[in-house]
């Protein structure tokens, strides 16, 4: 669900009003927002940064920056966002006195998705030609990464990086066992999943060619047809034994593959207890608290992010 003009007029007011924001960075991201669960009140957006997706995102914030720590929004889907991200501006021109906002803070990130959004009146024209000037081979372009106020994750959605192999650590010593089809959460078996279903995929059938351009770097996958990508990709990963390798494949299907159903179907084990949304929440600030700590900014996107931001705090 969108927002229409009368509500998203509304959420960006409760964004520019709040007095958190002050000398703040803002990030908007998407996610559920209070709005349109019947509680558009600043309490309930002073509760904000607890709610997936937020909670995620304010999770990563690396460990070393102690201080003026970003404010995160959700606001509803993609377009949303980037309709958040431009109302606030003029809203803000139109009247700073009643505004918290400093617009040289505002920061967004959406999914890249499959499909291109056009973004107009912003230094690129749409969130795939951000996304072919911010990474390149899988890496965010560091240099080129201060240029962007609005940034794309660069794996398909923000869940694929909730699948990445260095996770299934996490995933092995978390109190209690993830399950993926009736059987302990194997990182290996989910990724050769996503590939084998890789022909069902009605979205990518309709952008292949566009998005195989996203993973020209893999020179041994077959873009040529759908089911020598899938095939191809297939061969490849199992004949590899070098792990950076296989990282490199599996950072290929993530940027290709829609990730959030898969992230979906993965449950707690019998003894959990209590609702599954406690569980998956706790899981996502464990794996935030990863991304929190890592070095290899470029390697995990994230963290690269993060690096960009501090230097406008």
């Amino acid at each position: 669900m969108s927002l229409n003009q009368e509500q998203l007029k509304q959420h960006c007011e409760e964004i520019l009003t709040s007095r958190r924001i002050r000398n703040k960075l803002v990030v908007l991201c998407e996610g559920s927002i209070p709005l349109l669960q019947g509680r558009p009140s600043p309490q309930a957006y002073g509760k904000m940064e607890s709610m997936p997706d937020a909670n995620f995102y304010k999770a990563c914030v690396p460990t070393w920056w102690r201080e003026f720590l970003p404010q995160f929004f959700n606001c509803g889907d993609r377009d949303d966002v980037l309709n958040t991200y431009f109302s606030l501006l003029e809203l803000h021109k139109t009247d700073s006195s009643r505004s918290y906002l400093e617009p040289s803070k505002l920061f967004a990130i959406v999914d890249l998705d499959l499909q291109i959004k056009s973004i107009s009146d912003y230094d690129f024209s749409d969130t795939e030609s951000i996304f072919s000037h911010l990474y390149e081979k899988a890496k965010v372009n560091e240099v080129n990464a201060s240029q962007h106020r609005i940034w794309v994750t660069g794996l398909i959605h923000k869940e694929a990086y909730f699948l990445l192999p260095k996770l299934q650590e996490i995933f092995d010593h978390f109190p209690t066992q993830p399950i993926y089809k009736n059987s302990n959460l194997m990182l290996e078996n989910l990724y050769f999943n996503i590939a084998d279903e890789t022909v069902n995929d009605k979205d990518l059938q309709n952008n292949f060619q566009r998005v195989c351009n996203r993973i020209r770097y893999c020179t041994e996958l077959d873009c040529t047809e759908i089911v020598k990508l899938k095939d191809s990709w297939r061969s490849q990963f199992q004949s590899s034994h070098d792990i950076t390798k296989k990282e490199e494949l599996v950072l290929a299907l993530l940027t290709i593959r829609k990730a959030k159903n898969y992230w979906n179907q993965i449950q707690p084990s019998s003894e959990w207890t209590r609702p599954v949304d406690v569980f998956k929440d706790q899981l996502i600030l464990r794996i935030g608290g990863f991304y929190a700590e890592q070095n290899d900014t470029a390697k995990y996107h994230i963290p690269s992010f993060f690096k960009n931001l501090y230097q406008f705090r």
